[in-house]
């Protein structure tokens, strides 16, 4: 009797546990794509709207059924047509399905669409109807999209929205860098230009460029300010050098080039008029051999190296200077229209293990003959008879012996 009482429970025990690894496999979670999304038409819909008066405006969705509770990404999207063809993206995501939207973005947004439309800025404020839908995608642990998760809400329309030209002044900018094969095309460590002094829209540099070409930006990072072929104005001594490589600017002789950037703003598009000149260093002053302070002096002219980390190298010193707060060693690269010390340059530090010492541009500061306590660089560099100077542009270093 026993022995039938232990075998019917181990049965029913079996029994159970079938059972409960049934219920299991059943209920485990299957992604379904969802077939709606509903964004609900807010109150404000019908009535006028000023964006200038306004901070925000709320949208509320429903949340799309993926089978199972998951994490949800939401996004904008707007267009100013009827269509809807001249949709777009308005930046930002949202985690819930309450979505409050900057009107400021909004209103920017919906400037460029009109410029788009060949509106122009004296043509605001106006009051335009205002086409917008949500989309939302799942989302794993790590933010990424789940395949095949994405879906769109319906329309919803704001049929008055006053509108006034909400995008800021262009303005050239106030910085600019090289990137090319020299540095593999690395924007962390692209090289400044540096700017002409008293000439804030003006910038220079010694570059080398190959037949894989630079990019101009006005920022260390890929974005939307990089610069190509097809966004400059080509010129200068050496400007038939200078050919498109996939969209870089490219040489078809290799070599150094003096770059000078001018930059302007024409609407709102900055113009990039880009000369391609010899590369041509100067010394000047009391180590020439007239001991003269004359621009472009016979015999004062750096060799050029032949590849993109070598030295341009300086004549001997014709005299001694003791540098100091008095004269010194002085260089420089010509910008055509201005005087050389608006584009001088010279080295000031400590030097590396090589001997080389940091290259400081003159740039839009004061002249380069300050203490380091009232903010200069140092003194005048002294140099001896028959010393030279070795300027590396690419690695931005120098010295003198």
């Amino acid at each position: 009797m026993k022995n039938i009482f232990k075998t019917s429970l181990l049965l029913l025990c079996g029994l159970l546990l079938n059972t409960a690894c049934s219920d299991d496999n059943g209920s485990n979670p299957t992604f379904q794509k969802p077939t709606q999304f509903v964004l609900n038409e807010p109150i404000i819909a019908g009535s006028s709207l000023d964006l200038a008066n306004s901070e925000s405006i709320v949208l509320y969705c429903s949340q799309p059924n993926y089978g199972f509770p998951t994490r949800t990404i939401y996004s904008v999207q707007l267009a100013s047509l009827e269509d809807k063809s001249d949709v777009t993206d308005l930046k930002g995501t949202y985690n819930q399905a309450k979505i409050e939207v900057s009107a400021a973005s909004i209103a920017t947004a919906m400037t460029n669409l009109m410029l788009a439309r060949g509106m122009e800025e004296k043509d605001f404020p106006m009051d335009v109807p205002v086409y917008m839908r949500v989309k939302a995608y799942a989302a794993n642990s790590a933010g990424t999209m789940i395949n095949d998760s994405e879906i769109f809400s319906n329309w919803i329309t704001l049929k008055s929205v006053h509108l006034l030209y909400s995008l800021a002044p262009v303005t050239p900018p106030e910085a600019l860098c090289v990137a090319g094969s020299f540095n593999s095309n690395s924007w962390d460590t692209a090289l400044d230009m540096v700017q002409v002094y008293d000439a804030g829209n003006i910038f220079w540099h010694l570059v080398y460029i190959d037949e894989k070409g630079i990019q101009l930006n006005q920022e260390h990072s890929a974005g939307d300010f990089v610069v190509g072929y097809d966004q400059i104005n080509v010129g200068g001594d050496l400007a038939d050098e200078i050919v498109n490589a996939d969209g870089k600017i490219a040489s078809n002789n290799p070599g150094w080039y003096l770059v000078i950037a001018t930059t302007s703003v024409s609407g709102r598009t900055i113009v990039y008029d880009v000369q391609f000149n010899r590369p041509e260093v100067w010394m000047i002053g009391p180590i020439t051999p007239l001991a003269a302070w004359g621009e472009l002096e016979d015999g004062c002219m750096f060799s050029v190296p032949e590849t993109a980390d070598g030295d341009f190298v300086s004549p001997e010193f014709a005299a001694t200077v003791p540098g100091g707060e008095g004269d010194g060693v002085r260089a420089y690269v010509k910008i055509p229209g201005y005087d050389w010390w608006k584009s001088e340059f010279m080295i000031y530090g400590t030097a590396n293990s090589d001997g080389y010492i940091p290259l400081e541009y003159r740039g839009m500061g004061g002249d380069q003959n300050a203490p380091e306590a009232d903010g200069g660089f140092g003194y005048r560099v002294a140099g001896k008879k028959g010393q030279r100077m070795y300027f590396n542009f690419t690695k931005e270093l120098g010295k003198i012996e």
